[in-house]
């Protein structure tokens, strides 16, 4: 796993550390490292591709998480199988990695409400195409009974497009999400 970099902003979040004592500072970091390590630990190999997992961001505020991560890349056994059942294999991983990463930050963050994920798929010039997004809301059990990930992906808030087997490329969506003086966009967060 590895880590792009992690937010942490100055204003209104860091005053309500403050106000929470320097125990709410540490509360909330050690929440955050658990879940790295976590998402190191647990989700180092996937079922359908050996490559890790690489978070690109988390950012926390109030009950809220923000979290990007890259998907995993084709298994490199996989590379004499026909090209549809490795996309088959690359977006099973990545949707399964998605209700994953989703379970695991509500099991390790009891705190938070909400969270905002979103995979992107790095191309070979570096250039990262948004193919998973959701929101999630803690109290979404809809989905537990549900057999087809693809479904299940979807009850639990999922966006993405799947033609035949492999997810495409979908537009970040330009809608403004407002919680409190936290503000999501198609650009990310903004404290104000």
């Amino acid at each position: 796993m590895s880590l792009d970099f992690a937010v942490f902003r100055s204003g209104t979040f860091t005053e309500n550390w403050t106000l929470e004592g320097e125990d709410g500072l540490f509360k909330h970091l050690f929440k955050a490292s658990q879940f790295l390590r976590g998402l190191r630990v647990q989700m180092r190999h996937g079922e359908l591709s050996r490559a890790p997992l690489r978070l690109v961001r988390l950012q926390m505020h109030d009950a809220v998480v923000e979290c990007d991560w890259l998907a995993r890349p084709p298994d490199p056994w996989d590379a004499e199988l026909p090209r549809d059942v490795q996309q088959r294999h690359t977006s099973l991983q990545t949707l399964r990695d998605a209700i994953d990463v989703r379970a695991l930050l509500f099991d390790l963050m009891p705190q938070m409400e909400t969270v905002y994920l979103r995979a992107y798929r790095e191309s070979s010039d570096y250039r990262r195409e948004l193919i998973v997004e959701g929101c999630a809301q803690r109290n979404d059990h809809a989905a537990r009974n549900v057999h087809s990930l693809v479904m299940r992906a979807r009850i639990l808030g999922f966006s993405f497009d799947l033609q035949g087997s492999a997810l495409q490329g979908i537009p970040a969506k330009g809608a403004t999400v407002q919680v409190g003086s936290w503000k999501a966009s198609k650009r990310g967060a903004d404290f104000s």
